[in-house]
Order: structure tokens, then C-alpha cells, then sequence
């Protein structure tokens, strides 16, 4: 079953069962879906939908970090619900010590890089871990890796 077709599905439970965050979630993401199918005006790849819960999922964690710098903590905890439910529906994230070995494994095969060329060479590894790893902590560990 296809991820999109996965959300509707879980959208109409969700409906039958009464779970209004859920459901105001899941329609959220199929709103963004049909958003960026509209723009194209063709069915989404898988990859492409995925991209889409990926921002969703990207935009709850930056809020969860304003809300809690505010002292908003009631916001920050109905944003950790819907990052929850959002969650459900990304790939399991690589942990940091799997991105640091992939990263020097990448490093290995590819070479270091110069300075100069740190933004190409995360796009290159962010390109392979699509979905898979946070954005920030990629480029942290690039940094740090090509630093030393």
C-alpha cells in the first residue's frame, strides 16, 4: 500500500473513531500531499509524498523548539503529539553513531572534500539518507568529520 493510500485510510479510521488529533493531523498531511500534486498536476512518487510528511514532520520540530524557548509548553506538547502521529509515517531515523558511519564510509569511497565544497557533499549524502536522517545532524557530523 502506498503511503498516500496509507494516510487516507488511517484519515477514515481516525474519522470513524473519533480521534480528532489524529484526524486533524492526517488531514493536514493529505492537505500538503494534494498541495504538491496539485502543483504538478500529476500523481506524487513515493518519494516525493514522503518529502512532504518529511517538511510537515521538520515544521512541528522547529516549533517545538520556539514553543519551548517561549515558555509555551502547553503548544510545544500538542506539537509533540502531532510529530508523534507524523512520525508513524517517515521511515525508522537513523541514529547518530549510523549516520557518523555512513558518513565516513561516504568519505571513504568519495574522499574528503574541501571546504569549498561541504554544502555539495551533504546534498550527495543527504541525497542517499533521504528520509532517513535529520537534515542538521548530517551536517553537523559532515563538519565535524571533514574538520578533523
Amino acid at each position: 500500500m502506498s503511503l498516500f493510500k496509507k494516510i487516507e485510510s488511517d484519515l477514515q479510521d481516525s474519522l470513524k473513531s473519533g480521534n480528532e488529533l489524529r484526524l486533524s493531523v492526517l488531514r493536514m498531511l493529505k492537505s500538503d500531499i494534494m498541495y504538491e500534486k496539485n502543483k504538478t498536476g500529476n500523481d506524487l512518487p513515493e518519494d516525493k509524498i514522503l518529502e512532504a510528511v518529511s517538511r510537515a514532520a521538520k515544521r512541528r520540530k522547529e516549533s517545538i523548539t520556539e514553543f519551548d524557548k517561549a515558555g509555551r509548553t502547553d503548544l510545544s506538547d500538542k506539537e509533540k503529539k502531532e510529530l508523534l502521529i507524523i512520525e508513524e509515517y517517515l521511515p525508522k531515523q537513523m541514529t547518530e553513531t549510523e549516520i557518523s558511519a555512513f558518513v565516513e564510509d561516504f568519505i571513504s569511497k568519495n574522499g574528503k572534500p574541501q571546504s569549498s565544497e561541504t554544502g555539495r557533499f551533504i546534498g550527495m549524502i543527504m541525497k542517499d539518507l533521504k528520509g532517513r536522517a535529520d537534515g542538521s545532524l548530517v551536517k553537523e557530523i559532515v563538519s565535524k568529520k571533514i574538520s578533523n
